[in-house]
Formats: structure tokens, C-alpha cells, sequence
């Protein structure tokens, strides 16, 4: 088990050596254009890189919440069994902030909607909990994050909204078709977590992939192998809503709050270019909301195509035009995206050397 899990640790290495080669040789840019651009972040390369250290503290927090909750539930379980779960005392909120960031750059590195850190984390978590635990944590975080997604862009509707008040942004009918299929989309989209939360999803997951033509042979037979085990992975899934309320909402909290810090990249491009709305309290807190309104168009773009890997080409697209909508340059558009893409890259090397760090 230690060699295979050895072997898994060195392809997920090689995958993202292989994700930075390919994300550098990618640019739509010559790398004398992306050197001017970098001269052109000065200083302010450090602040941008920097916050990722803060939006990568309240993801791991977050994830965080959600097994220290699993613990304590397994705790109360063995202490009425009278028996011992070894190993979840060692697991430190250290363990899983490197998790967080190693898993992160795995899932920038590859397809299917950023799905390639999920099974290295409940690799890795199962040195510490148990691998049902680890791989119902794993999950809970995963609907946490994209629920957390959900959240950002029907606030961020509702930030557009005030914005449209104040006089600062524009609503046109198209405008507001558009945010009224996104809030419809929303709300379809809480609807499906509240009952995943409730019931578990696991179970359900794997009879739909049934559906799929060619795949009902190996559901039926996957079912029958692991029907127990994916029955205790939903009841831990729905214990969390069900038992623990605080962590449930502290956790979702969280994931929110990461994109509102995450917003703070872009707010230092802008100000990097002189955009600051006249600048003092009103003026910084108005770019804000620009940046905000930003990252959430983005990433709305990005996840309904995210099944490319790295999100080539997707990213790039949705800066430029979710910052021409706000009226400026699309050359600021790419810009952003260009230094948006090299700080992936630096963060996927320290995602894959903290994988080969803690081997050593």
C-alpha cells in the first residue's frame, strides 16, 4: 500500500511539472512581452502573489472546520462503542493548510473541472482519519467550495445591483435577462446542495453515471463491491448539516470569504494602473467592488467551461471581457489575465514541492 501510494505521489508530481511546462509554453504573449508586463507589476508582484497566502489560510480553515467536526463526531461514536480511531490526534491545521495548497495546484493542473487534487487529499488525509472520513471530508469541502461559488456570484448580482442604483453601472434588458437566468441558476443550484447536504449524494452520484450509456455495468458492479462504504460516506455527508450547524455555516462562510480576499488580486491591478475612482475611502472601496464583480464573472465563465485543462484560453476570455463590461481597456483585460496566469504557475511549484517536501 505505502509503494502504491509512493508511485500515486510521484504521478501526481510529474503532473504538475508537466501542467507549469505546458502553462508557460501557452501564453498568447512572446516571453519578451511577458517580461514587460512583469517589469510592469514591479513591486506590486508581491501583494498579488502574497494574498494567495490568505485565500489559501481561509480554504484550508474551511476545510479545516469540516474534519475537526468528523472527529468529534467520531469520537462521540467510539467513546459509546468503546472503541479507539487511531491516528486523528497527529493531523494539524499545518497538515491540511499544505493539503489545500498541493491539492489546489493539482486541480489547476488538470481537466474535468479542476477534479485532480481530490483524490491526492483523500490520499493523503488517510494517514491521519480513516479513509471513509478522509473521503467524506474530501467531498463535503469540494460542494463546500462550489457551494461557496454559488454564493459569490448571487451576492455579486446583488453588488451589481447597487452599483446600477448609485448610477455607476448600466442596466440594459440584456443586462438584466442575464442576471435573471444567473440568479435562476443560483437558486436551482441551492436547492441541489440543500438536498445533497441533507441525504448525501454519493449513492445517488454513481446510480446516475448507471445512466451513461456504457457505464450501468460498472455502477451495478461498483454499487455491490462498496455499497457500505459509500452508505457511511453520505450518513458522515449529511451528519455535518444535520449535527453540527455551526461548522456546517462557519465552514460555508468561509469559502465565501475566500473570494471576497481573492478579490483583492485584481483591486491591486487596478490600482496598479491608476484606476482607483478618485481614490480615499469611497474611491478604493468602489474599485473593490469593481474587482469583485470581476473575479466573479470570471470564474462563472471559467467553471461552465472548466472542463479544459488548466482552463487555457477560458480564463484569459473571461477577464477581458468581464473588464471591458466595466468599461475599460482590454488591454488592461489582458493584463490581468497574464499576471493572473503566472502567479498559477509560482503556486503550482510550491503546490508540487510541498508534495515532495513533506516526502522528505
Amino acid at each position: 500500500m505505502t509503494w502504491t501510494k509512493q508511485r500515486l505521489n510521484n504521478l501526481f508530481f510529474f503532473l504538475g511539472i508537466a501542467a507549469v511546462v505546458v502553462m508557460l509554453f501557452t501564453f498568447d504573449v512572446s516571453f519578451v512581452e511577458l517580461w514587460q508586463h512583469l517589469c510592469h507589476a514591479g513591486y506590486w508582484l508581491i501583494p498579488i502573489i502574497g494574498v494567495w497566502f490568505l485565500v489559501y489560510g481561509v480554504n484550508a480553515w474551511s476545510w479545516w472546520t469540516i474534519i475537526q467536526s468528523g472527529i468529534a463526531a467520531q469520537k462521540e461514536h467510539s467513546e459509546e462503542s468503546d472503541q479507539e480511531e487511531g491516528g486523528t490526534s497527529v493531523l494539524s491545521f499545518k497538515t491540511v493548510y499544505r493539503l489545500t495548497i498541493t491539492g489546489y495546484a493539482l486541480n489547476y493542473a488538470t481537466p474535468v473541472g479542476g477534479l485532480g487534487g481530490e483524490p491526492y487529499r483523500i490520499m493523503e488525509l488517510s494517514k491521519y482519519v480513516d479513509k471513509q472520513h478522509a473521503t467524506s471530508s474530501v467531498i463535503l469541502y469540494a460542494m463546500m467550495h462550489f457551494f461557496g461559488h454559488f454564493i459569490f456570484w448571487f451576492v455579486s448580482i446583488f453588488i451589481y445591483l447597487a452599483l446600477v442604483a448609485v448610477g455607476d453601472m448600466p442596466l440594459t434588458t440584456a443586462i438584466g435577462t442575464i442576471l435573471g437566468i444567473i440568479i435562476l441558476f443560483c437558486l436551482v443550484a441551492f436547492y441541489l446542495f440543500s438536498r445533497g447536504y441533507r441525504k448525501g449524494l454519493v449513492v445517488k452520484t454513481i446510480r446516475w453515471i448507471g445512466k451513461i450509456p456504457g457505464l450501468k455495468g460498472w455502477s451495478s458492479r461498483f454499487s455491490e463491491r462498496h455499497a457500505e462504504a459509500m452508505h457511511n460516506i453520505d450518513m458522515q455527508i449529511a451528519s455535518l448539516y444535520g449535527r453540527d450547524r455551526r461548522a456546517f455555516y462557519v465552514s460555508l462562510f468561509l469559502e465565501f470569504f475566500s473570494r471576497v480576499v481573492q478579490s483583492s488580486e485584481v483591486l491591486f491591478m487596478l490600482l496598479l494602473f491608476g484606476i482607483d475612482n478618485g481614490g480615499g475611502f469611497t474611491g478604493i472601496l468602489l474599485t473593490y467592488l469593481h474587482s469583485i464583480l470581476i473575479v466573479a464573472f470570471t470564474t462563472l465563465f471559467a467553471n461552465l467551461i472548466g472542463f479544459l485543462p488548466m482552463q487555457l484560453g477560458v480564463q484569459e476570455g473571461g477577464f477581458v471581457l468581464s473588464i471591458a463590461a466595466l468599461g475599460l481597456s482590454a488591454a488592461l483585460g489582458i493584463f490581468v489575465s497574464i499576471i493572473c496566469r503566472v502567479r498559477e504557475i509560482i503556486w503550482i511549484l510550491v503546490g508540487i514541492l510541498l508534495m515532495k517536501a513533506d516526502r522528505s
